[in-house]
C-alpha cells in the first residue's frame, strides 16, 4: 500500500518558535519556499517540501496541531461521502497551482486533509 499522507502541516501559534523546536529535536531542514507574493517555511528533504507551517492568527480557535494531508481522487465526492458519514468542512476548499485542499474533521473530532493533486500540465 502506498502511504496515505502526503503532505504535513503544523498549525502553530508561533512559526519561529516552532522552526526552532523542530530543526533543533531532529535535525530537520526548514526553508523559506516561494508560494505566489511571499516564501512559505517549509520542512524540505532532498525530494522537497514534506511539510508545512501554518501560523494561527491570535483570534483563530484552533488549537496547534499537526494536520495529515490525505490524497483523493474527487476532492468534492469525497468531502461529500466524508459529510455524509458524519464529518465537518473546517476550512473550506483552497484552489493552489499544485492542488486543491479541504480540511474537514472527522465525527470523533480529528482533523485531516483531503488534497487533490493538480492534473498535470501537457506540454506540446
Amino acid at each position: 500500500m502506498t502511504p496515505p499522507f502526503v503532505f504535513m502541516d503544523l498549525r502553530t501559534a508561533d512559526v519561529g518558535a516552532s522552526r526552532r523546536f523542530y530543526t533543533e529535536l531532529f535535525d530537520w531542514t526548514v526553508a523559506d519556499v516561494p508560494a505566489g507574493p511571499a516564501a512559505v517555511p517549509m520542512f524540505v528533504d532532498t525530494d522537497g517540501p514534506w511539510g508545512g507551517f501554518t501560523e494561527l492568527a491570535g483570534d483563530d480557535d484552533r488549537r496547534p496541531q499537526w494536520i495529515p494531508y490525505a490524497t483523493v481522487t474527487g476532492l468534492e465526492d469525497t468531502t461529500k461521502r466524508a459529510i455524509r458519514l458524519g464529518a465537518s468542512i473546517v476550512r473550506p476548499r483552497v484552489d493552489l497551482p499544485v492542488g486543491s485542499v479541504i480540511v474537514i474533521q472527522d465525527p470523533a473530532g480529528a482533523t485531516i486533509a483531503l488534497w487533490e493533486p493538480a492534473a498535470p500540465s501537457s506540454t506540446s
